[in-house]
């Protein structure tokens, strides 16, 4: 085995490159583990990929395992999927979903991995952590049967809230999304689509997540009465423009801010976020998912691929990072 790794840093606004480092030895209850896939989370990656991660959340938007600080040089991410080379004896060989930055070889607790459910490949679960934000959109938002339920933007956390919404009995879910391919998925997904112009209204709950003034706007708009708006989307440094004029309060609407870091309030009491991401990692079994990791490329090609995908907004939802 080599003693040495290779790992993706960021080096400068929309500038990256592969690094190598010594790989470290495993201690007591350490695992070394081999990447077999990552995935871009391209909402936050993207904004970290341009240095737009504002000085106030330098600290709070630390990844697990990050190396190198905000906003250069640093190495990020937090969709990883590997197998266990080196460990306790219940881990050797297993797939697992981690925490961790984009790297071929990596040393982790034991503790800071959970095993893939037999039923969940190794190529879906990269959507771990994106299931997770939106499992604690839905807890925040209080989605209950037979809501009416808008969701906004149709990237990756998007179209899993609207998945895991659609299978709360009578709820009926509306995905909406500029872009007119992502019809078919919604429709895999078991929600019903809309482009913003055709998109109902009165709906009890608006989950936005398009990253854009626009979208918030509708959300606004498509709220009925005394609704609640979550806003999923994060926006780094950057100001958003909202109309909070009109007729936001005399409809007594309800703007709210969900955020992965902390359990949702409603579940905080009796969830941890082991077991939240656990369960996460469970609800990944269906095969209609995989419409969600529209791209793929190699691990060495990762700094390219990172200006393509931000130069190119709105096409792809999941970049799947595939290791040799």
């Amino acid at each position: 085995m080599s003693d040495r790794s290779h790992s993706f840093w960021v080096t400068g606004p929309a500038r990256g490159e592969i690094r190598q480092a010594p790989l470290g030895a495993a201690g007591v209850d350490e695992l070394i583990v081999q990447a077999r896939f990552s995935g871009v989370s391209r909402g936050t990656e993207s904004l970290v990929f341009k240095g737009l991660v504002p000085p106030s959340e330098y600290s709070r938007m630390r990844a697990p395992f990050q190396e190198g600080d905000f906003p250069t040089p640093v190495k990020y991410g937090y969709c990883m999927v590997g197998q266990v080379l080196r460990g306790p004896a219940n881990y050797q060989g297993r797939d697992v979903f981690c925490l961790h930055p984009h790297q071929d070889r990596f040393v982790v607790p034991s503790s800071a991995v959970q095993v893939l459910p037999p039923d969940v490949p190794a190529e879906r679960a990269i959507l771990a952590a994106n299931m997770e934000t939106a499992l604690n959109a839905v807890w925040d938002a209080g989605v209950l049967p037979g809501d009416r339920v808008s969701v906004i933007g149709a990237g990756s956390v998007g179209c899993l809230v609207a998945w895991l919404a659609a299978r709360i009995p009578g709820c009926e879910v509306e995905l909406v999304d500029v872009n007119p391919a992502r019809k078919a998925i919604a429709y895999d997904l078991g929600a019903g689509f809309a482009s913003p112009d055709e998109a109902r209204g009165e709906a009890d709950i608006v989950i936005h997540a398009s990253g854009s003034d626009a979208g918030l706007t509708l959300a606004l708009r498509l709220a009925g009465f005394e609704s609640t708006v979550l806003e999923l989307s994060w926006y780094g440094d950057r100001q958003v423009s909202v109309p909070l004029g009109e007729a936001f309060h005399s409809r007594r609407l309800v703007l709210k801010s969900s955020q992965v870091g902390a359990v949702a309030t409603a579940r905080r009491a009796r969830r941890t976020l082991q077991s939240r991401l656990q369960l996460a990692l469970s609800l990944l079994s269906d095969a209609a998912l995989d419409r969600l990791i529209n791209s793929e490329g190699r691990f060495r090609d990762l700094p390219r691929t990172m200006e393509q995908l931000c130069s190119a907004p709105g096409e792809v939802i999941m970049h799947r990072v595939r290791y040799d």
